[in-house]
């Protein structure tokens, strides 16, 4: 069978192109596409080929093209590998580490039930299990202040994730006055900038002397300087955000080993694989404590889709990816679908 695909080809070129699909195989479930999301950051560095993201060869002089993109996304199961006996055809269904393909083949352990949850929301759950787990990792108390810094993808889906948490006040940070905008919509209690040379005077008046949580997004030096000038003592900051290079200079003394600030890895990975315990949780348990927290009318994810397009325009979208850093929250309608 030929499917549709997105396929980087080179870099900074994107294509819509077909391949073989085969059966599933043996514990594998084939999903038709409703939805899939563009994760910004990670599919702007595959797209123009940055070392940190998707080599599979580290000794390599450029990055190994083609390269796919896309692993948050939901559809319509079409068939069942063997084994698989617990899924219908035809039930509707959210998955992780996909690809924006038309219709994949993937492990049935990637497949969750969508009853009584949008296909749009569906494709955002893997995505927003990110800032989960490194929310969960800062073990962030009710009425606790939080900061965000860094309003891309993970950022802004930081700010209704913190709110349903109880987090109070969360302030969130980035120097475009746009995002900043988009902040205060999505959950925000306050946007600041972090060029602002009262930026962190005016964190930590709002905060009450300084932010509990932080969650630091970028992955740049900077925002990790900007984030912890903001923190209270004792106070706990998550790395999201991946870094892209290693230019970090850092008064560790002054503003971490000083203050007790604890600093937390919160890579995706870095997560037990069975048997959640508190803070840390596994991407089963947050991806099914998304969809009852959905269905249930206390969040609702989708709200922040800013445009929807169709595959047919891979070209235009990862062109705009590759040239706008303020990228908007986006998703691919596969059709074929209902609500």
């Amino acid at each position: 069978m030929k499917i549709r695909r997105i396929l980087f080809t080179e870099p900074f070129v994107a294509k819509l192109v077909e391949k073989e699909l085969p059966e599933p195989g043996y514990g594998q479930v084939q999903v038709r596409l409703a939805f899939s999301t563009v994760s910004s950051g990670t599919e702007r560095a595959k797209l123009t080929g940055s070392r940190s993201c998707g080599w599979t060869n580290p000794e390599a002089e450029t990055a190994i093209f083609p390269r796919e993109g896309g692993y948050s996304s939901s559809g319509v199961v079409t068939a069942l590998g063997e084994d698989v006996t617990d899924l219908q055809v035809g039930d509707r269904v959210a998955m992780f580490w996909t690809t924006h393909s038309e219709i994949v083949n993937i492990s049935r352990e990637n497949v969750y039930l969508l009853d009584g949850v949008s296909f749009e929301d569906g494709a955002l759950f893997h995505i927003a299990t990110f800032p989960l787990a490194a929310m969960r990792k800062c073990h962030l108390e009710l009425g606790e202040s939080a900061i965000v810094m860094g309003m891309g993808i993970l950022g802004l889906m930081s700010l209704p994730l913190l709110r349903a948490a109880g987090a109070c006040p969360i302030i969130a940070v980035d120097p475009d006055p746009t995002k900043r905008e988009k902040a205060l919509s999505h959950g925000a209690d306050y946007a600041l900038d972090p060029f602002d040379p009262l930026f962190a005077q005016k964190a930590k008046e709002l905060t009450g002397g300084g932010a509990k949580v932080g969650i630091e997004v970028t992955g740049i030096g900077k925002g990790l300087e900007g984030i912890l000038d903001c923190m209270a003592r004792g106070g706990r900051v998550a790395l999201l955000g991946c870094t892209r290079n290693a230019d970090f200079t850092i008064d560790y003394y002054r503003k971490v080993h000083g203050p007790g600030i604890t600093l937390i890895g919160a890579h995706t990975h870095a997560r037990p694989q069975q048997d959640s315990y508190s803070g840390w949780w596994t991407q089963k348990d947050d991806m099914e404590a998304l969809i009852r927290l959905t269905k249930s009318g206390r969040l609702r994810l989708s709200s922040m889709i800013e445009e929807t397009h169709s595959p047919e325009e891979t070209p235009a979208v990862y062109h705009r990816l590759a040239q706008d850093k303020t990228f908007p929250i986006v998703q691919f309608c596969w059709g074929n679908h209902k609500k």
